[in-house]
């Protein structure tokens, strides 16, 4: 199939470790590069030539960052999805094979029947961040584990497990003051870091985890912004049922670390705190009011990073704490 020069072409690329495969719409065609230099550099060229409306790929724990950076200098409009999207688009297609021609295909059409915003990718301070941040999380979940292990383990590897856990520990630390330091290094970042934390109950790993995973902070609106951390309550209701809204989705890391800041605001944040109460009195379970307040603080540091003001108890209060 050929297509004319006014007829839009989406393109989807499926990543792997060793390879990209291409698949292109409307014309169906498919192809496939080495996930190299090399390979790159010809997906860039084939691009060129297609002029795409948008290129559409997975993220894949950090496969893509190369051919994405690459197509971006290039010019090319490059969209990077979750992908849980993708799948469920899929699906949705009743498409439930999958391989990498399949896959991408698959995005391909997602690119055609979505049209994602092409988002340009993290400069490499951004990226150094999100490595040290999924570090951080790494190192705890090593510890806990470690430090349970402890509790349980003979004596004879009790020693050694005392080292491991005296070895990560310092790890952690190192961790969090690289991280402290890169902030520091970026005046941009210094001063959003800076706005995040004045406000009560946001500390320094939530701020770091909001400016590395959450770039998007400050560039859209409340309900935007909700729904891509996944704190935004979606309908479940189908003719005469009316089932209970819930939160779905998301980006989990942003979402579990923000939950801890919610609960350290529920404490020491007078108007997280009043929203929090005002929702347990009008019989809202414990776990509806969280999530609630963790809405409400994600709106306040979305509105605070765009506004570029630090924290204000008067702003942020409410006239009357709402009853959902």
């Amino acid at each position: 199939m050929t297509t004319s020069a006014s007829t839009p072409v989406f393109v989807g690329i499926d990543v792997s470790k060793a390879s990209l495969d291409m698949a292109v719409k409307p014309t169906g065609e498919v192809c496939q590069f080495s996930n190299n230099l090399e390979g790159i550099g010809q997906l860039v060229e084939k691009c060129k030539k297609l002029a795409p409306t948008v290129i559409v790929l997975e993220a894949t724990g950090g496969y893509e960052h190369a051919g994405a950076a690459a197509m971006i200098l290039a010019g090319l409009p490059v969209a990077v999805i979750n992908p849980r999207q993708a799948r469920d688009f899929a699906k949705s297609l009743g498409r439930l094979a999958k391989t990498d021609k399949i896959d991408a295909a698959i995005l391909a059409r997602f690119g055609e029947a979505v049209r994602p915003e092409p988002r340009p990718l993290a400069d490499e301070q951004a990226l150094q961040l999100q490595a040290l941040v999924t570090r951080r999380r790494q190192l705890i979940e090593m510890l806990v584990a470690e430090k349970n292990r402890l509790g349980l383990s003979h004596i004879a590897v009790q020693p050694r497990l005392q080292k491991h856990i005296e070895w990560l520990e310092a790890e952690l630390d190192t961790t969090d003051k690289d991280m402290r330091d890169l902030l520091e290094k970026s005046p941009i970042w210094r001063e959003n870091d800076q706005t995040l934390q004045s406000v009560p109950g946001v500390g320094a790993v939530t701020s770091s985890t909001l400016l590395a995973d959450l770039p998007e902070l400050g560039q859209l609106n409340r309900k935007q912004v909700a729904a891509l951390v996944g704190v935004a309550p979606y309908n479940c209701d189908s003719g005469k049922m009316h089932g209970k809204r819930a939160i779905w989705g998301g980006r989990a890391t942003v979402r579990s670390t923000l939950y801890m800041a919610t609960l350290s605001a529920v404490r020491c944040n007078a108007v997280i705190r009043a929203h929090y109460q005002g929702l347990l009195e009008a019989g809202k379970p414990t776990k509806v009011a969280l999530v609630a307040c963790m809405r409400k603080l994600l709106t306040i540091l979305n509105a605070i990073i765009r506004n570029k003001t630090p924290w204000n108890p008067v702003l942020a209060a409410p006239k009357s704490v709402p009853a959902s």
